[in-house]
């Protein structure tokens, strides 16, 4: 087995030039979340190449944005491995003109290619070097492209859970930490959004005829903020406030969005419940509160850790020394561990910059992370 890892490899540097230049053109294809013929064009796109690769590739369309892509590779009755990208990006079209695309000895640059455009050329080569080796896969592989991780992933994660259910495991293409790691640990997300009613009136003449929402918000943003735990993990941030007309009405209404992190669903269960028991601490105001956990919490479980460390074994024999750790962010990977599916999240090309205007990729340690897909892909085994 030593000679396939090292034989992947070599194989993967050898067409290096050819990989950078496919991640090149996806890269130069714009496709920011909410333009649908954006992401739909790249979708053709990246279903002729999963085709290319050998995959079975079916077309899920989306009235409400781009449509996703569901793609089998091999066959067999026997668990698939899951494998999770998403080609929207945070930037809009143009942003090239801006931001263009740089590729130097050390490092590649342009919109989206760290977050997640390379991953979106990583798994095909991987299939194809895995083929290349001669080898068979022990399980089918069902990789799913979405096109709606950035905005939460409204219409995608029916489509996720149904295909993790089916799953013996999840590998997620989001890019490591800064630092190389990958990331079994994910908070879970909630947005609030808390609505005062009130009654106006005029501020000089009558004001004792007045209820201020703004008033009442206030004191429901102090109780919010004491809902976080900094020792269990729990932030809340309120970020986006308004309300009131004018300097001389007493404000009859007004709003507050709360974004929430949670390391737990137990956390998170807490976190709702206060929310949704909130009550007006002046007279005459009313309270409305809407949202939840968009995304629940990816923990850091016993069969997490299990498939990190095989993965760490299989990554030593690449020269990799892999290690793991968490994040506040969330991807499509924390809905497949909340359904019980040991998950795998960092395994695009290290690099930085996510969302940034220096987001690049490191060039030399793209080949080892391709071969490090194949090699998992080859030899992960959860039920060991």
């Amino acid at each position: 087995m030593k000679d396939t890892y090292s034989r992947l490899n070599v194989w993967l540097n050898e067409h290096q030039q050819l990989i950078l230049s496919e991640i090149d053109s996806i890269v130069r294809h714009e496709s920011p979340s909410r333009d649908k013929p954006a992401l739909d064009t790249l979708a053709t796109r990246l279903a002729t190449r999963y085709a290319r690769a050998g995959g079975d590739v079916e077309r899920i369309r989306n009235p409400s944005g781009g449509d996703h892509l569901r793609i089998r590779f091999g066959s067999g009755l026997t668990p698939p491995a899951l494998l999770l990208g998403h080609f929207d990006t945070v930037w809009p079209v143009g942003t090239l003109a801006q931001m263009p695309i740089r590729l130097t000895d050390t490092e590649m640059s342009g919109p989206g290619i760290f977050d997640m455009k390379t991953s979106l050329a990583m798994i095909p080569w991987a299939i194809e070097a895995i083929e290349a080796e001669g080898r068979t896969l022990p399980r089918p592989i069902v990789v799913v492209l979405t096109s709606d991780e950035e905005i939460g992933s409204p219409t995608s994660r029916d489509l996720i859970e149904t295909e993790a259910r089916r799953a013996a495991y999840t590998l997620v293409l989001e890019p490591p930490l800064a630092d190389g790691r990958l990331k079994t640990e994910r908070k879970g997300i909630g947005q609030f959004r808390v609505e005062v009613s009130g009654h106006s009136a005029h501020a000089g003449i009558e004001p004792e005829k007045g209820a201020s929402a703004i008033v009442e918000l206030a004191h429901q943003i102090l109780h919010v903020g004491s809902l976080a735990r900094p020792e269990r993990g729990t932030t809340v941030n309120v970020g986006q406030i308004e309300g009131g007309t004018t300097p001389n009405v007493v404000p009859s209404h007004a709003w507050a969005v709360v974004d929430v992190r949670v390391k737990t669903a137990n956390e998170a269960a807490r976190v709702e419940e206060e929310f949704q028991s909130l009550k007006p601490v002046s007279g005459r105001t009313w309270i409305t509160v809407t949202g939840n956990f968009r995304r629940p919490p990816m923990e850091r479980s016993p069969a997490m850790i299990a498939l990190f460390r095989q993965a760490a074994q299989i990554g030593a024999k690449l020269g990799l020394e892999l290690e793991e750790g968490a994040t506040g962010g969330a991807s499509d990977g924390n809905f497949t561990a909340a359904l019980g599916v040991p998950t795998l999240d960092g395994l695009g090309c290290p690099g930085g910059g996510a969302h940034a205007i220096d987001e690049h990729i490191l060039v030399r340690e793209l080949p080892t992370r391709i071969a490090l897909i194949a090699a998992l892909l080859l030899e992960l085994n959860p039920d060991a």
